[in-house]
C-alpha cells in the first residue's frame, strides 16, 4: 500500500504579521537561551522558499528539552513582526518522521537546475581552455563521478549566501563568468589559470557541508575548512596531470588558497598575483550581490526600497529607482548597436 505523503499548503514567502500559523517545516537551526522569564528557545524555520526566525517561550520552552536540527515539524503558532523581521512565536510544535512529507517542500534549490549549471562551467572550460593540460584537468575533476555528485546537490553556504541545493554550482558559474569578462577587460591576465581557480575556488564547500536536510558543518568542515578542504581534493588530480607546468599547478593552489583575500577572513594566504586579485573581487563580488539579492526576494518589486539589516553587510541596502530603458518601448534593433568586430 502506499503511504501517503503530506504537501504543504503554507510557505515562509506566505507568513504575513498577524496570522495564525498551522503547518510542517524544516527546523534548521535550535539553541536554548535565557530571559528573566526562564530559558527559551531560539529556532530558525525553514521550507524551499526561505527561512523564518521563531521562538518558544518559557514555560512552553521546558516542555522540549532538545530540539535537533534537521527535523520535520508541525508547527502551530502566531506570526508577529519584531524588529522589522517575521517571526513565529510557537505554541505547540510536534516532530514528524521526514518520510511522511515531500522533502522537496523543504530544500530551496536554485532557480537553474544545477545539471544545466555544471553543462555551463563544462561550456566554458570547451571555450576558453585552449592549453590541452588545463583543459584535461578540468574535465577530469568535474567528470569523476564523487566530485560530480556531492557539486549538483551542494549548497553554495550554510546561511549567508546561495545557502540551497544548487548553489554551489551558481555560485562558481557566476565567479566564473565575472572573471572571464574581466579578462576581456584587462587581457595581460592569464584566462586559463583564472577560470581554473574560479570553478575550483570553492571545491571543497563539497565537503565542508553536509548539504541535505540539516545543511550544517561536518567534522571536516570545522575542523579544516573549504579552502584546505578543496585543496586536498585536488591535490590527487594535479600529481596525474604530467602535461601541466609546475609552476602553472603553484599558481593554480595559490588562487584557491588566497581567495578571500585576508589572513581575517580565513585565507591561509593573500592574493600575490594578479589574477588572484581578480578571483577574490569576483567571488566577493558575487556573494554580497547574492546578500542583497535575496534581501529583497521577498518585497515589493517596484519602486526605491531600503532592505532590512543585513548583518554580514553591516549595514541596510537601497535599491534605488531604475533607469527607463526606453530600447525596450521602442523595440528598435538598430539603436543602440555595438558597431565593434566580433571576436573570432
Amino acid at each position: 500500500m502506499a503511504r501517503f505523503v503530506a504537501r504543504k499548503s503554507q510557505y515562509v514567502r506566505d507568513l504575513t504579521p498577524g496570522t495564525s500559523v498551522d503547518e510542517t517545516f524544516l527546523l534548521a537551526e535550535a539553541n536554548q537561551a535565557q530571559s528573566r522569564n526562564g530559558p527559551y528557545w531560539n529556532l530558525t524555520f525553514q521550507d524551499a522558499t526561505g527561512t523564518v526566525d521563531g521562538k518558544i517561550w518559557s514555560p512552553k520552552s521546558q516542555e522540549y528539552p532538545a530540539l535537533d536540527p534537521g527535523a520535520i515539524c508541525r508547527v502551530q503558532g502566531f506570526v508577529e513582526n519584531y524588529r522589522e523581521r517575521t517571526q513565529l512565536k510557537v505554541d505547540n510544535l510536534l516532530l514528524i518522521d521526514a518520510a511522511d512529507v515531500d522533502l522537496s517542500d523543504f530544500l530551496p534549490a536554485s532557480r537553474v537546475p544545477p545539471e544545466e549549471l555544471m553543462e555551463a562551467i563544462e561550456d566554458l572550460v570547451t571555450q576558453h581552455m585552449r592549453h590541452a593540460p588545463w583543459k584535461a584537468l578540468c574535465r577530469k575533476v568535474l567528470g569523476d563521478e564523487d566530485i560530480r555528485r556531492r557539486l549538483l546537490t551542494a549548497p553554495g553556504a550554510k546561511t549567508v549566501h546561495h545557502a540551497y541545493v544548487g548553489g554551489l554550482l551558481e555560485h562558481t558559474l557566476q565567479v566564473a563568468r565575472a572573471c572571464m569578462a574581466l579578462c576581456d577587460v584587462y587581457p595581460d591576465l592569464d584566462r586559463q589559470v583564472l577560470l581554473a581557480g574560479a570553478i575550483f575556488h570553492d571545491l571543497g564547500k563539497a565537503w565542508e557541508l553536509s548539504g541535505g536536510l540539516a545543511n550544517d558543518y561536518t567534522d571536516e568542515g570545522r575542523l579544516m575548512g573549504h579552502i584546505l578542504l578543496g585543496e586536498e581534493a585536488l591535490e590527487p588530480f594535479l600529481h596525474k596531470c604530467k602535461g601541466l607546468d609546475p609552476g602553472l599547478k603553484l599558481h593554480l593552489k595559490h588562487l584557491i588558497l588566497s581567495h578571500h583575500g585576508e589572513h581575517e577572513f580565513g585565507s591561509p594566504v593573500r592574493p600575490k598575483t594578479p589574477e588572484a586579485f581578480v578571483l577574490h573581487f569576483a567571488d566577493n563580488m558575487d556573494a554580497k550581490l547574492k546578500i542583497i539579492d535575496q534581501a529583497f526576494d521577498d518585497t515589493d518589486k517596484t519602486g526605491p526600497q531600503w532592505s532590512p539589516y543585513l548583518r554580514f553587510l553591516e549595514r541596510n541596502v537601497f535599491r534605488a529607482p531604475a533607469t527607463p530603458d526606453s530600447g525596450k518601448k521602442k523595440n528598435d534593433k538598430s539603436e543602440n548597436q555595438c558597431l565593434l568586430p566580433l571576436k573570432a
